[in-house]
């Protein structure tokens, strides 16, 4: 058996379609395409190559985008790919971490090759995977072309799921409930927090029903005590506490989808003010949920939220959600579209969020978040994991 797409073909299609019109609309003639997620939402692309420059070139004219790499990365784009055999390009393997050259010379050298060195390019400005080398190197290599940043173009594009997406964003929850769950259950006084993770990783990637689990766009997070009043702290050796708090925001990804989740547990009984602080991130987060419907904006969910959290006496000045989807290291969030004041876009039926309603204060935090999609109904969640304070 050999390696099975995520996709039909007729899927890319579509995907392709919208992007030209968005590249149409915005006046540019080509996207030269280097985050990961970008790559492998428009072409299938899916590989760790990414430690090195590569990208997808889509210009109007082409019916495919031109997959650019590593010459030892190309069977993968053969691979994992659509893409005619002709579209598939790589560059010479001395570019590799070389001190003067850089690959994008070649990408340089094949734009002027097809007559396309005039043309209006738009780049991933804000991607982590596009450096300011390989942005000179463009640059200087391609004078005469108008080269601007393309705004998340195609992040924006991949926001609303298909039914396809959904699917895999169902099945990685399906995973994510799985892994909170084991995850809670192995929290016991002593035990050394690295060995709660090692379990979340083994979890993550055995999957369920048959359904495999991919390496998450984040990686695990733990935070025990003190720790708990910041977010991204990973693991230690340390055992945990006989009694005090311990935060978890886990993930799971299918297909590179990524469904995370966060929950908090309280080893002994909870002191009044932890308790209040839990009742109040899921009595925000319920209501919140309950108005995610298409044609509602991002910052009236916030709104809401925000309302519930001040008449208990509480503040947040981080926003409250983002959007979640296809998406590799070091995130799991699209960098578009965030449940925060001043954010009006207007949420459409298949949209996709992690509600990360996380509080957290100069002692102590505690955060009870949830994934879901758009529905007419409201937001549907993603993960079935109890909206609660788990008490050891």
């Amino acid at each position: 058996m050999g390696f099975q797409k995520a996709f039909e073909k007729s899927e890319y299609q579509r995907r392709i379609a919208d992007v030209k019109t968005r590249m149409e609309s915005a006046g540019f003639d080509m996207l030269i395409c280097q985050d990961p997620a970008n790559m492998g939402w428009l072409s299938g692309f899916d590989g760790w190559s990414f430690y090195t420059p590569q990208a997808i070139i889509l210009h109007q004219i082409e019916e495919w985008p031109i997959w650019f790499g590593r010459e030892q990365d190309a069977k993968s784009a053969h691979i994992t790919t659509d893409l005619p055999a002709k579209n598939i390009i790589s560059f010479s393997e001395p570019l590799v971490h070389h001190e003067i050259d850089h690959p994008f010379d070649e990408l340089c050298d094949l734009i002027k090759e097809k007559k396309w060195d005039h043309a209006k390019i738009g780049v991933d400005f804000d991607s982590h995977y596009y450096t300011a080398r390989a942005h000179k190197h463009l640059v200087s290599g391609l004078p005469n072309a108008k080269i601007s940043d393309n705004r998340e173009l195609v992040n924006w594009a991949r926001l609303v799921k298909s039914n396809a997406e959904l699917v895999y964003m169902q099945q990685a929850g399906e995973i994510s409930s799985l892994v909170m769950k084991n995850a809670l259950d192995n929290l016991e006084p002593g035990i050394p927090q690295h060995k709660v993770m090692a379990n979340v990783y083994y979890d993550q990637i055995t999957g369920i029903h048959e359904n495999y689990g991919d390496y998450t766009g984040l990686c695990p997070l733990i935070q025990v005590g003190e720790g708990t009043s910041t977010p991204h702290l990973t693991w230690s050796a340390e055992p945990l506490p006989d009694k005090g708090l311990i935060v978890m925001e886990l993930g799971s990804a299918r297909r590179h989808y990524n469904v995370p989740l966060t929950r908090t547990a309280h080893v002994g009984t909870p002191p009044s003010e932890i308790t209040k602080l839990a009742q109040t991130i899921v009595e925000g987060g319920d209501r919140a949920l309950e108005i995610a419907k298409p044609g509602v904006t991002c910052e009236e969910v916030e709104a809401l939220w925000k309302s519930i959290l001040n008449r208990n006496g509480y503040t947040k000045n981080s926003r409250v959600g983002y959007s979640i989807g296809l998406n590799y290291p070091p995130d799991w969030g699209e960098r578009t579209a965030s449940l925060r004041s001043g954010d009006k876009t207007v949420l459409q039926e298949g949209m996709c969020f992690h509600f990360q309603s996380g509080i957290w204060m100069s002692e102590f935090g505690a955060a009870i978040s949830e994934p879901f999609y758009v529905t007419e109904h409201g937001g549907k969640r993603l993960c079935n994991v109890p909206r609660e304070l788990v008490l050891i």
